[in-house]
């Protein structure tokens, strides 16, 4: 028996079946002669004659455009074109995602009070069942209790100094400097507020955490910009000059999950809860109380034997759906959906809860002025300045109604056949 992996031996198989040596060499080798001769033109500014000579460069790239064109580039987004000027580069026009709705969502929040109802942009069949089922849980046992518990959004710059010694110095200086500091961040931005800066050394490198709060926005741009002046500022008055420094070190966990983020917030943390009578839980989610709380137990051992960061079931799923209909940064839902969620008994009743650390959303700026998805906050009734707190309570109230549901699918052994009810009629 061989001790090299199945999956090795297999994977050479296959490629000694479609390639000789000599073939893999030809194809995977530096060919000058491919490189084409011209990369695509395309002014910064958006509008229809830059899409429409987008798609001239396309074609005469020798690319097949006659299927694509007339979807991606129809008469309203040409239309629109100029409107998307500010949240994209080179673009040849629009995708349409298809948005589902679910609601009531019924929310008793320090922010988000009221009932919603939360469009959620997929493409996954049975996703939006699923929480429309958890949100009609959640609603006839009275609701979701949530509450905004910590905000404030990371940028971490680096600086590599001579010695240990100078690093020390440095990070003194900081201490000593800090309201200068703060006024050269803060005078770049109306809404954002430096509340932190927290040094951490290691030998000669110097990372400054630079936490800010950035109102009604999720605010990654706002915090970028504010950190460059103060990190500028630190380089024309700090007598100890560091070798080189960066903008951002690769600590704050930007679209990054991390023990950082998972211990200190990288954008808003907010928690939410029920509880739901153990009648309801029977009814909708076709199981007792008791074969839930044996599901949970068996999950977080699964995700601590696993290595998850956090503990919790799929807060992705709604997560995604729910920041592309509504303008957010997609991107930030690898280190937005890191949490924990727990089950307990009560009496009778089943208590659930879920605390996410870093959900980054806001209710202005980034996407979310968009057409579509300024119709998305409208019609979650969260569009515009004074809702990014409770646009956060939504998103967690949310990640519970999913939890609660894929938990009880799996409970209940209902999981597959949802599935393979929803997601193959194709």
């Amino acid at each position: 028996m061989s001790v090299i992996p199945y999956s090795v031996l297999r994977l050479l198989d296959r490629l000694r079946a479609s390639y000789t040596a000599e073939q893999a060499r030809s194809r995977m080798s530096h060919q000058a002669d491919r490189i084409p001769e011209r990369m695509l033109r395309s002014p910064r500014e958006a509008d229809a004659a830059s899409i429409t000579s987008l798609w001239r460069q396309l074609a005469q790239a020798g690319v097949s455009t006659q299927a694509s064109e007339p979807v991606l580039a129809d008469e309203q987004a040409l239309a629109d074109a100029e409107g998307y000027s500010a949240n994209i580069e080179a673009m040849i026009g629009t995708t349409k995602v298809p948005v589902g709705v679910i609601g009531p969502l019924l929310i008793n929040g320090l922010n988000a009070n009221g009932a919603y109802y939360v469009p959620l942009a997929t493409t996954e069949a049975a996703l939006v069942a699923s929480y429309a089922r958890g949100a009609a849980v959640v609603t006839k046992s009275g609701g979701v209790t949530t509450g905004l518990l910590n905000e404030g959004v990371l940028r971490s710059p680096g600086f590599k100094f001579a010695s240990l010694i100078d690093a020390g110095l440095f990070v003194a200086w900081v201490t000593r400097s800090v309201d200068d500091l703060q006024a050269a961040a803060e005078a770049t931005t109306r809404y954002g507020k430096l509340i932190s800066l927290e040094p951490m050394i290691d030998n000669d490198i110097v990372f400054l955490l630079c936490r800010y709060t950035t109102g009604d926005a999720a605010g990654q741009n706002m915090v970028t910009i504010a950190t460059d002046a103060l990190c500028r500022r630190i380089e024309e008055t700090c007598p100890i000059k560091p070798l080189h420094w960066f903008i951002e070190a690769n600590f704050s966990g930007d679209k990054k999950a991390s023990y950082l983020g998972l211990l200190t917030g990288r954008g808003r943390k907010v928690s939410a809860s029920v509880i739901i009578p153990g009648a309801l839980v029977e009814k909708h989610l076709h199981v007792g109380v008791d074969r839930m709380m044996a599901y949970a137990e068996m999950a977080n051992l699964g995700a601590l034997l696993s290595g998850q960061l956090g503990a919790q079931g799929h807060y992705a799923n709604g997560l995604a759906a729910f920041y592309i209909a509504t303008g957010q940064d997609a991107a930030c839902v690898s280190e937005s959906a890191v949490g924990f969620t727990r089950m307990e008994r009560r009496g009778a009743d089943l208590f659930v809860s879920v605390t996410l650390p870093n959900i980054l959303v806001g209710s202005v700026g980034g996407g979310t002025g968009l057409p579509s998805q300024s119709a998305a906050l409208s019609l979650l009734g969260l569009k515009g300045a004074g809702h990014g707190a409770a646009l956060a309570e939504v998103a967690a109230a949310l990640c519970l109604c999913g939890e609660i549901s894929i938990m009880g699918a799996i409970a209940a052994g209902h999981f597959a056949s949802a599935h393979d009810k929803l997601a193959r009629r194709r």
